[in-house]
Protein backbone atom coordinates (compact mmCIF):
# COMPACT_ATOMS: atom_id res chain seq x y z
CA UNK A 1 0.00 0.00 0.00
CA UNK A 2 1.40 3.40 -0.99
CA UNK A 3 3.74 2.19 -3.73
CA UNK A 4 3.75 5.55 -5.50
CA UNK A 5 5.49 7.36 -2.62
CA UNK A 6 9.25 7.51 -2.38
CA UNK A 7 9.45 5.10 0.54
CA UNK A 8 6.90 2.78 -1.09
CA UNK A 9 8.84 2.90 -4.35
CA UNK A 10 12.07 1.89 -2.60
CA UNK A 11 10.33 -0.91 -0.75
CA UNK A 12 8.80 -2.24 -3.98
CA UNK A 13 12.11 -2.23 -5.82
CA UNK A 14 13.89 -3.92 -2.93
CA UNK A 15 11.25 -6.65 -2.52
CA UNK A 16 11.14 -7.29 -6.27
CA UNK A 17 14.92 -7.78 -6.22
CA UNK A 18 14.35 -10.38 -3.49
CA UNK A 19 11.91 -12.29 -5.70
CA UNK A 20 8.51 -10.96 -4.64
CA UNK A 21 5.67 -10.43 -7.10
CA UNK A 22 3.75 -7.35 -6.03
CA UNK A 23 0.40 -5.64 -5.96
CA UNK A 24 1.24 -1.92 -6.14
CA UNK A 25 -1.38 0.33 -4.55
CA UNK A 26 -1.62 4.00 -5.46
CA UNK A 27 -4.07 6.88 -5.08
CA UNK A 28 -3.41 10.00 -7.18
CA UNK A 29 -0.12 9.18 -8.92
CA UNK A 30 0.11 5.90 -10.87
CA UNK A 31 3.50 4.20 -10.31
CA UNK A 32 3.97 3.88 -14.07
CA UNK A 33 7.76 4.30 -14.09
CA UNK A 34 8.08 1.84 -11.23
CA UNK A 35 5.95 -0.79 -12.97
CA UNK A 36 7.80 -0.30 -16.27
CA UNK A 37 11.17 -0.75 -14.56
CA UNK A 38 10.09 -3.79 -12.55
CA UNK A 39 8.49 -5.60 -15.49
CA UNK A 40 11.57 -4.99 -17.60
CA UNK A 41 14.00 -6.10 -14.90
CA UNK A 42 12.03 -9.05 -13.51
CA UNK A 43 10.01 -10.52 -16.40
CA UNK A 44 9.24 -13.73 -14.47
CA UNK A 45 7.44 -11.85 -11.68
CA UNK A 46 4.01 -10.18 -11.65
CA UNK A 47 3.36 -6.52 -10.87
CA UNK A 48 -0.27 -5.42 -10.64
CA UNK A 49 -1.40 -1.84 -10.04
CA UNK A 50 -4.38 -1.18 -7.73
CA UNK A 51 -5.93 2.26 -7.30
CA UNK A 52 -7.84 3.18 -4.15
CA UNK A 53 -8.29 6.51 -2.34
CA UNK A 54 -7.79 5.73 1.33
CA UNK A 55 -9.34 9.07 2.26
CA UNK A 56 -12.67 7.46 1.36
CA UNK A 57 -14.37 5.53 4.15
CA UNK A 58 -14.59 2.12 2.45
CA UNK A 59 -11.66 2.27 0.04
CA UNK A 60 -10.36 -0.97 1.48
CA UNK A 61 -13.20 -2.83 -0.25
CA UNK A 62 -12.05 -1.57 -3.65
CA UNK A 63 -8.50 -2.67 -2.88
CA UNK A 64 -9.24 -6.12 -1.50
CA UNK A 65 -11.61 -7.02 -4.36
CA UNK A 66 -8.61 -6.90 -6.68
CA UNK A 67 -6.34 -9.14 -4.58
CA UNK A 68 -6.47 -12.88 -5.27
CA UNK A 69 -3.53 -14.21 -3.29
CA UNK A 70 -1.14 -12.55 -0.87
CA UNK A 71 1.33 -13.62 1.79
CA UNK A 72 2.69 -10.21 2.77
CA UNK A 73 1.18 -6.76 3.33
CA UNK A 74 3.29 -3.61 3.59
CA UNK A 75 1.43 -0.47 4.70
CA UNK A 76 3.46 2.47 3.40
CA UNK A 77 0.57 4.76 2.47
CA UNK A 78 0.07 8.00 4.35
CA UNK A 79 0.31 11.76 4.52
CA UNK A 80 1.45 14.26 7.11
CA UNK A 81 -0.47 17.09 8.76
CA UNK A 82 1.47 19.91 10.40
CA UNK A 83 -0.97 21.91 12.51
CA UNK A 84 -1.71 22.75 16.09
CA UNK A 85 -4.51 20.54 17.34
CA UNK A 86 -6.64 23.59 18.11
CA UNK A 87 -6.50 24.51 14.40
CA UNK A 88 -7.16 20.99 13.09
CA UNK A 89 -10.53 20.41 11.44
CA UNK A 90 -12.71 17.34 11.99
CA UNK A 91 -12.39 16.46 8.30
CA UNK A 92 -8.60 16.51 8.57
CA UNK A 93 -8.65 14.19 11.57
CA UNK A 94 -11.09 11.88 9.80
CA UNK A 95 -8.79 11.82 6.78
CA UNK A 96 -5.76 10.90 8.86
CA UNK A 97 -7.70 8.11 10.57
CA UNK A 98 -8.97 6.65 7.31
CA UNK A 99 -5.63 6.78 5.50
CA UNK A 100 -3.40 5.53 8.31
CA UNK A 101 -5.67 3.23 10.31
CA UNK A 102 -9.23 2.55 9.12
CA UNK A 103 -8.53 1.44 5.56
CA UNK A 104 -5.23 -0.41 6.13
CA UNK A 105 -6.59 -2.28 9.15
CA UNK A 106 -9.87 -3.09 7.40
CA UNK A 107 -7.96 -4.32 4.35
CA UNK A 108 -5.87 -6.57 6.59
CA UNK A 109 -9.07 -7.87 8.22
CA UNK A 110 -10.47 -8.73 4.80
CA UNK A 111 -7.21 -10.28 3.57
CA UNK A 112 -6.37 -12.28 6.69
CA UNK A 113 -8.13 -15.47 5.49
CA UNK A 114 -6.01 -15.26 2.34
CA UNK A 115 -2.84 -14.65 4.34
CA UNK A 116 -3.66 -17.66 6.49
CA UNK A 117 -3.51 -19.97 3.48
CA UNK A 118 0.26 -19.66 3.78
CA UNK A 119 2.28 -21.34 6.53
CA UNK A 120 4.06 -18.02 7.08
CA UNK A 121 2.80 -14.53 6.29
CA UNK A 122 3.91 -10.99 7.07
CA UNK A 123 2.45 -7.58 7.84
CA UNK A 124 4.64 -4.50 8.18
CA UNK A 125 3.40 -0.99 8.93
CA UNK A 126 5.58 2.00 8.08
CA UNK A 127 4.81 4.12 11.11
CA UNK A 128 6.91 7.03 12.42
CA UNK A 129 9.16 8.09 15.25
CA UNK A 130 6.30 10.46 16.15
CA UNK A 131 4.09 7.46 16.84
CA UNK A 132 6.45 6.67 19.71
CA UNK A 133 7.45 10.07 21.02
CA UNK A 134 4.75 12.46 19.76
CA UNK A 135 5.44 15.75 18.01
CA UNK A 136 4.16 19.22 18.77
CA UNK A 137 2.30 20.66 15.75
CA UNK A 138 1.70 17.09 14.53
CA UNK A 139 -0.53 15.89 17.34
CA UNK A 140 -3.23 14.28 15.20
CA UNK A 141 -0.61 12.67 12.94
CA UNK A 142 1.27 11.34 15.98
CA UNK A 143 -2.00 9.88 17.25
CA UNK A 144 -2.70 7.77 14.17
CA UNK A 145 0.90 6.64 13.95
CA UNK A 146 0.70 5.55 17.58
CA UNK A 147 -2.50 3.67 16.76
CA UNK A 148 -0.62 1.73 14.09
CA UNK A 149 1.97 0.64 16.64
CA UNK A 150 -0.72 -0.49 19.09
CA UNK A 151 -2.44 -2.47 16.34
CA UNK A 152 0.82 -4.21 15.49
CA UNK A 153 1.28 -5.40 19.08
CA UNK A 154 -2.27 -6.65 19.44
CA UNK A 155 -2.59 -8.36 16.06
CA UNK A 156 0.81 -10.01 16.44
CA UNK A 157 -0.50 -11.76 19.56
CA UNK A 158 -3.79 -12.64 17.91
CA UNK A 159 -2.30 -14.18 14.77
CA UNK A 160 0.94 -15.79 15.96
CA UNK A 161 -0.51 -19.32 15.97
CA UNK A 162 -1.59 -18.77 12.36
CA UNK A 163 2.04 -18.16 11.36
CA UNK A 164 1.60 -14.43 10.82
CA UNK A 165 4.39 -12.03 11.79
CA UNK A 166 3.15 -8.47 12.41
CA UNK A 167 5.72 -5.70 12.87
CA UNK A 168 6.32 -2.01 12.28
CA UNK A 169 9.15 0.14 11.05
CA UNK A 170 9.34 3.58 12.64
CA UNK A 171 11.45 5.90 10.47
CA UNK A 172 12.96 9.10 11.76
CA UNK A 173 13.78 11.95 9.39
CA UNK A 174 13.84 10.44 5.90
CA UNK A 175 14.67 12.78 3.03
CA UNK A 176 11.59 12.72 0.76
CA UNK A 177 9.42 15.20 -1.09
CA UNK A 178 7.00 15.16 1.86
CA UNK A 179 9.44 17.20 3.94
CA UNK A 180 11.05 19.13 1.09
CA UNK A 181 9.27 22.32 2.18
CA UNK A 182 11.25 22.54 5.40
CA UNK A 183 13.65 25.50 5.49
CA UNK A 184 17.26 24.60 4.82
CA UNK A 185 18.31 25.85 8.24
CA UNK A 186 15.83 23.54 9.98
CA UNK A 187 17.04 20.54 8.01
CA UNK A 188 20.65 21.30 8.93
CA UNK A 189 19.71 21.58 12.61
CA UNK A 190 18.09 18.16 12.39
CA UNK A 191 21.13 16.76 10.62
CA UNK A 192 23.30 17.92 13.53
CA UNK A 193 20.83 16.53 16.10
CA UNK A 194 20.63 13.00 14.64
CA UNK A 195 23.77 10.92 15.42
CA UNK A 196 23.84 9.20 12.02
CA UNK A 197 22.47 12.15 10.07
CA UNK A 198 19.47 12.13 7.75
CA UNK A 199 17.94 8.92 6.44
CA UNK A 200 17.10 7.72 2.92
CA UNK A 201 14.07 5.76 1.66
CA UNK A 202 16.39 2.82 1.02
CA UNK A 203 17.14 2.64 4.75
CA UNK A 204 13.47 1.93 5.40
CA UNK A 205 13.24 -0.51 2.50
CA UNK A 206 16.18 -2.53 3.83
CA UNK A 207 14.49 -2.84 7.22
CA UNK A 208 11.27 -4.04 5.62
CA UNK A 209 13.12 -6.55 3.47
CA UNK A 210 14.76 -7.98 6.59
CA UNK A 211 11.43 -8.38 8.39
CA UNK A 212 9.86 -10.35 5.50
CA UNK A 213 12.96 -12.24 4.37
CA UNK A 214 12.56 -15.28 6.62
CA UNK A 215 15.59 -14.16 8.62
CA UNK A 216 13.40 -12.37 11.19
CA UNK A 217 10.77 -15.04 11.77
CA UNK A 218 11.22 -14.98 15.56
CA UNK A 219 10.35 -11.28 15.58
CA UNK A 220 6.72 -10.22 15.90
CA UNK A 221 4.83 -7.39 17.56
CA UNK A 222 7.92 -5.21 17.41
CA UNK A 223 8.78 -1.72 16.22
CA UNK A 224 12.07 -1.55 14.34
CA UNK A 225 13.44 1.96 14.73
CA UNK A 226 15.14 3.32 11.63
CA UNK A 227 16.02 6.79 12.88
CA UNK A 228 19.80 7.11 12.94
CA UNK A 229 19.84 7.20 16.74
CA UNK A 230 17.43 10.14 16.94
CA UNK A 231 15.19 8.23 19.39
CA UNK A 232 16.56 5.49 21.61
CA UNK A 233 14.83 3.45 24.29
Amino acid sequence: MGASGEIGDSIARTLAASGWSLYLHWNTKPPSDLVFDLKGTYPDLEFIEIQADFAEADAYRKLTRQVFDVSCVIVASGHALVKMLIDTEDAEMDGLWRVHVRNPVSAIRQLSPVLMRHSKSYIVFISSVWGETGAALETAYSGVKGAQLSFVKAYAKEMALAGMRVNAVAPGFIVTKMNSDLPYEDVELLRDEIPLGLGKPQDVADAVEFLVSGKADYITGQTLRVNGGWHMQ
